[in-house]
């Protein structure tokens, strides 16, 4: 007689069980997990963190993207071995049945707090060093850009001038979200040329935004008045194409609905349109006399050594 799901004759197999070890199961769910993970890491998602846009949208996207994986790496690492030195703990040491009373207690252990205070002390402090270092390369600016932009924010929309040209985009309005097509075909767009050096000079009109081209990686606060600390970025575009900007900071109800479009194109292109921006009228500055509080000062210096 065999014992299995069904009692059967002798010598018959059918409805018969096997014994399968119990550490197969836990073992095909590891295998499964190092299989999806080999599959997936090759992806082009995977590698640059999940970050949006592609890694060479601009001479900054690949430095950003390499600090913003190898923290995850490093992270990922040191939580595993966190991980397995906690599990090891439990199960090494766990209460055995029969025990009795308490295990040997220790007030202390030098050598192993010494351990416990120094790494994660070294850890933070490798981590500062490269993030200090690609936040100077990426906040450098350029001696000589190219193509100097004024961005003006304001509840709720943006007014691109471009300074050396001496022309302006029309004034900004607000997106007004109604969930029908035909949005981002309404908002303001920037032009910038590919593969020049760019430097965008962010200004507030009212109260705090913050200026974010999302496929840049990069964003910056912007302040009324004069108390911007830091109000530059300096970006070299290096694929066209069009990409999506919003504001980063809540400024008001309508805050949701302060987007616009940044359009890379090549150098011909560039020119054209500013060709057109001339034709239309649209000559000039539209500079601190629109803002909320206009009796602020004029220009900064460093602004001033781009004006035409």
């Amino acid at each position: 007689m065999q014992l299995g799901l069904w009692s059967n004759p002798e010598g018959s197999s059918v409805g018969t069980t096997q014994n399968f070890p119990k550490w197969r199961k836990p073992a095909a769910l590891a295998a499964g997990l190092v299989l999806l993970l080999a599959t997936t890491s090759c992806s082009a998602e995977v590698q640059r963190g999940w970050l949006p846009g592609e890694r060479d949208t601009t001479d900054k996207t690949p430095l950003i993207t390499d600090l913003w994986v190898n923290s995850w790496i490093a992270a990922l690492i040191i939580g595993v071995i966190t991980w397995g030195l906690m599990i090891w703990v439990i199960v090494a040491y766990r209460r055995r049945k029969n025990t009795v009373g308490f295990p040997a207690q220790m007030s202390y252990n030098l050598p192993l707090e010494v351990f416990y205070l120094s790494v994660p002390l070294m850890i933070v402090g490798v981590l500062f060093v490269f993030t200090d270092r690609d936040q100077r390369a990426i906040d450098a600016r350029y001696p000589d850009p190219d193509v100097v932009i004024d961005v003006r924010g304001k509840q709720w929309s943006w007014d691109f001038n471009y300074v050396k040209e001496d022309v302006h985009e029309d004034p900004g309005q607000q997106a007004h979200l109604d969930g029908n097509w035909g949005t981002p075909d309404r908002l303001p767009t920037l032009y910038l040329p590919v593969d020049r050096k760019v430097e965008i000079q962010v200004n507030s009109r009212d109260v705090q935004h913050s200026f974010w081209v999302v496929e840049f990686l990069q964003k910056r606060d912007m302040y009324p008045g004069d108390n911007q600390f830091d109000r530059y970025v300096n970006v070299t575009p290096t694929r066209t194409g069009e990409f999506t900007g919003k504001c980063a900071e809540l400024c008001g109800e309508f805050h949701s609905e302060m987007l616009f479009k940044v359009r890379v194109v090549t150098q011909q292109e560039y020119e054209s349109h500013i060709s057109e921006l001339r034709s239309r009228g649209n000559t000039g500055i539209l500079a601190d006399e629109y803002d909320r509080n206009p009796a602020r000062p004029a220009l900064e210096e460093a602004q001033q050594r781009t004006e035409p």
